[in-house]
């Protein structure tokens, strides 16, 4: 039996934590894009289905979980490969964006960023675009959303596909032990857990960049900056609910998004529902 094909479907967004990106969540069945540019990187991840495409004189077939990079400027095309069509998630990162972060983890000044043609086979890497291109979505769809992990993902993925793929990979810069730094970081994502922090925030505070600040913290604590302010949000929740609160306002209450965000991060912790937990 034949797998139902998709439809014709793209929605294009935008996110102020990445300013002047251009992110899509798209599907096509039939649709053929001409031969074309973007002045960014074209990052996507294939979800289902293949998309064909003609680039630097080849024709190439991306299958679901392949990320077929396309450097700024150059001339690409883009058709299913399959009856079904594909679906799939794209960044468009502006060129300043990604040679900052270049520079960023290499400590020094150098060429743009290049990807040689072809198609990258990462599962590992594909799992990460994907987590940051969801978390920038719910950023922007949920005033109560965690920005902080938007950001820290983001970095994550493009930050590894830098390291991995890129023809000069920056080689992260050696990052010394600073416990003040940590513990000024700490301090910022403890004051109030109800406020929202981003990860260019809270490098500021420790004169970092926002790379260097991710990756001293959680090499540090062994969490990332979101998560280890998760953990801290369940730790200081607990008296509340031994004392009888609702789940409901206890979530709130810690700045959690809702309950049953409160509840998902609580069972990682513990094993259990925090209903239960009581």
């Amino acid at each position: 039996m034949n797998a139902p094909r998709f439809s014709n479907a793209a929605r294009y967004w935008r996110s102020p934590l990445v300013p002047d990106a251009d992110m899509v969540t798209a599907e096509y069945y039939d649709h053929e894009f001409a031969p074309h540019w973007h002045d960014a990187y074209t990052v996507p991840v294939i979800e289902a289905g293949a998309e064909c495409y003609d680039y630097r004189g080849s024709r190439y077939v991306a299958e679901a979980g392949s990320v077929p990079v396309i450097n700024p400027g150059e001339l690409h095309t883009g058709a299913r490969a399959v009856d079904a069509g594909w679906r799939y998630r794209v960044f468009y990162l502006p060129v300043p964006f990604v040679e900052n972060l270049a520079r960023e983890m290499s400590g020094r000044a150098a060429a743009s960023p290049w990807f040689a043609a072809g198609i990258i086979r990462d599962s590992d890497l594909a799992r990460r675009l994907v987590a940051a291109h969801r978390a920038l979505e719910r950023a922007g769809q949920a005033a109560s959303a965690d920005p902080l992990a938007a950001e820290t993902a983001l970095v994550d993925a493009v930050s590894t596909l830098l390291a991995r793929h890129a023809l000069e990979r920056p080689s992260p810069a050696p990052l010394a032990a600073d416990a003040v730094r940590v513990a000024t970081m700490k301090a910022r994502l403890a004051d109030d857990l109800l406020e929202p922090v981003t990860l260019a925030e809270l490098a500021r505070t420790v004169g970092l960049s926002m790379f260097h600040a991710a990756r001293l913290f959680t090499r540090e604590t062994g969490l990332a900056p979101h998560a280890w302010r998760n953990q801290l949000r369940i730790v200081r929740a607990l008296p509340a609910l031994r004392a009888g609160a609702s789940i409901a306002h206890v979530a709130a209450a810690s700045g959690f998004t809702d309950q049953s965000h409160f509840t998902r991060h609580f069972k990682r912790a513990f094993g259990v529902a925090p209903g239960r937990w009581r």
